[in-house]
């Protein structure tokens, strides 16, 4: 298996309405470190697993609605609780959805949300 791997980040702010959640219950910002793994059982007829450049563009495009957003109030998801792993696979959706034309691997989504803590999803 090949991959590459790519990283961004994003800030945004939220509130996650459980009592589950203590102190973040209320609204509070986060930087997120998104790194994306895309992989591949085979090389394309460039060798490459995918462009480099063009991965980190089809990131940045998937993530500018996202950040410097009180995600409270997106369209898309102030209904949801926008937890580090809802996020995860969220961005890996819209991500697989934008690349869908050039890249039919697997993507891994990783949200760092603090030096000790990571959440990830990996897509079919």
């Amino acid at each position: 298996m090949y991959s590459i791997r790519i990283r961004d980040h994003i800030l945004i702010a939220h509130s996650l309405n459980r009592p589950v959640f203590g102190p973040a219950q209320n609204m509070h910002g986060a930087t997120y470190v998104v790194d994306v793994t895309f992989s591949s059982p085979n090389l394309d007829e460039n060798n490459i697993v995918i462009d480099i450049g063009y991965a980190h563009q089809a990131l940045k495009d998937v993530l500018n609605p996202l950040n410097y957003q009180n995600l409270d109030n997106h369209p898309e998801l102030k209904n949801e609780l926008t937890t580090t792993e809802f996020l995860a696979k969220y961005i890996h959706d819209q991500l697989k959805a934008h690349v869908k034309h050039t890249f039919s691997g697997k993507i891994a989504v990783t949200l760092g949300e603090s030096h000790v803590a990571w959440a990830n999803y990996t897509g079919e």
